[in-house]
């Protein structure tokens, strides 16, 4: 059976794009950066229950050598990776002249150094197969920027550089490559907003709703399947008709 691997995928947006790629016949590698992510969380049973195989695995995606260990490990494990999808991402938020360096550096060493390598490792797997789906998690933020966010609007930003990039790159070997960008997404972050907040955020969006992690994961589906075989270098934003 092909396999898949999940960044950040204990929970959130994550978990549902696990969740959903299982459903499509996926064996599912489950990612995160510690063992406490996966405490009191079902998101395995779910998995296992669609009757894919799952496994979890623990790496800081921000490191160079443990993403290489987790691609050697995985392809180990299942044999092939026949699908990327890199979702491992945090936030810092801060005015710039407020943002400190530190948490300007941690927030493109997590969101956008883990792209490279996981990008980098999978997809030399990826190219000795001649096969292969890269999908990567960029944000409405990349594309529009967004007040308060300057470390992860430049991190989403250059996702989308690096996407098109790595498209053209492995293209020839049958290794396709894109991102999705969602805008407003129901979280527990976007729940904890006050009725004035989300009344503000929300008449941005035609839809007049906030997008379901599922509602990303669909996205993903299509982009991990044979449907979009003839699909790279692309950014589908999914917002619901948000204007920044």
């Amino acid at each position: 059976m092909a396999s898949a691997i999940i960044t950040g995928s204990a929970r959130g947006i994550g978990a549902a794009i696990a969740l959903r790629l299982a459903q499509d016949g996926y064996d599912i590698a489950l990612n995160d950066i510690s063992e406490k992510m996966f405490e009191n969380n079902d998101i395995v049973e779910k998995i296992r229950e669609t009757g894919a195989a799952c496994e979890y695995f623990i790496a800081d995606v921000s490191d160079h050598g443990q993403c290489e260990n987790l691609i050697k490990t995985v392809k180990e494990k299942f044999g092939t990776i026949d699908v990327l999808v890199n979702n491992a991402g945090i936030t810092r938020d801060a005015l710039m002249m407020r943002t400190t360096e530190e948490n300007y550096d941690l927030v493109i060493s997590v969101n956008q150094k883990s792209v490279f390598n996981m990008m980098k490792f999978a997809g030399t797997v990826m190219m000795r197969q001649k096969k292969g789906r890269i999908v990567n998690l960029a944000s409405v933020a990349g594309l529009y920027g967004n007040p308060g966010q300057i470390n992860y609007s430049a991190s989403k930003a250059a996702i989308i550089g690096m996407t098109k990039t790595a498209a053209k790159e492995l293209g020839a070997r049958g290794v396709t490559v894109n991102a999705v960008a969602p805008g407003f997404i129901k979280t527990p972050m976007t729940d904890a907003l006050t009725e004035e907040q989300r009344n503000k955020m929300l008449a941005l969006i035609a839809m007049k709703r906030y997008g379901l992690p599922e509602e990303i994961a669909g996205v993903v589906s299509f982009l991990a399947s044979d449907d979009a075989s003839y699909v790279t270098g692309q950014v589908i934003e999914i917002s619901g008709g948000l204007k920044m």
